[in-house]
């Protein structure tokens, strides 16, 4: 399973990075909105791990595109915040993601999230 996660917190990306590669899983890493969006055009992943607040774009810009465009629009997106606005997590399923997951991230819960999402 590839996925792409789209953050800009090193230490956050390379543990969830290194978590899913213990996995089997082939795991990519996007640091900005646009990378995002861009990668997974090209690459095609079967999910992304979505952060909402980071450079070249919040999260939430990549997720409209990514939603918008027939390459990208059936990939689950399992949206991760820090953010303590309580409608964000409406908001992000209104647009389209799978999933709200809170940061600290669980990454134990993160793969189930992502393995249920894949499945559909």
């Amino acid at each position: 399973m590839k996925v792409l996660i789209a953050d800009d917190d090193r230490v956050v990306s390379h543990l969830l990075s290194a978590r899913l590669r213990a996995r089997g899983w082939e795991a990519s890493i996007a640091q900005d909105a646009m990378q995002t969006v861009m990668f997974a055009m090209r690459t095609i992943p079967d999910a992304i791990v979505l952060d909402i607040n980071m450079p070249g774009g919040t999260g939430l810009d990549a997720l409209v595109k990514l939603k918008m465009s027939t390459k990208t629009m059936l990939i689950p997106v399992i949206v991760a915040s820090g953010t303590t606005d309580p409608e964000i997590a409406a908001r992000v399923q209104a647009l389209g993601a799978a999933a709200f997951v809170p940061k600290p991230i669980d990454i134990d819960a993160l793969i189930l999230i992502i393995e249920q999402a894949v499945k559909g």
